[in-house]
């Protein structure tokens, strides 16, 4: 039962953060200033391509779809390394996002004064630690 709700909440949490990305996709600008990593003089460090938002939208949309056949509140078959490697990888991924790579994002960050790093401080790494530490739990009750 704790692990049906668990990857409810995970499936939630992951539609919304698709639909967001989907938002942006189609041309919305709300929270775009906090969600892409700058320099110190507010300038964007990267430019996010339409392609790769589209990608990263579907992506976690299928994560939260994964983890709805998790639940069992949908009965897909999903291959054997999905249920054995997927379960374990997505919580890594999110886990390692939290902790961050050293410069611009993640706990570990060494730019802390810019709009994205307050808001990754805030929101994001710690959403990123909630989803690796939910889907551990996942794995681990069974």
């Amino acid at each position: 039962m704790i692990t049906t709700i668990l990857s409810i909440i995970l499936c939630l949490i992951f539609t919304v953060l698709g639909g967001f990305h989907f938002y942006w996709l189609f041309g919305g600008v709300w929270g775009l200033k906090k969600v892409i990593p700058t320099k110190g003089n507010e300038k964007n460090i990267l430019t996010i391509p339409k392609f790769g938002t589209l990608v990263v939208g579907l992506v976690l949309v299928a994560f939260g779809l994964i983890y709805l056949i998790k639940s069992g509140l949908i009965n897909i078959q999903v291959p054997n390394w999905i249920a054995i490697y997927g379960y374990w990888f997505i919580p890594s991924v999110f886990i390692l996002r939290a902790i961050g790579e050293f410069r611009y994002v993640g706990f570990f960050k060494k730019i802390k004064n810019t709009e994205f790093s307050k808001a990754d401080s805030k929101i994001f790494s710690p959403l990123c630690l909630v989803i690796g530490v939910i889907g551990i739990l996942i794995q681990l009750i069974k």
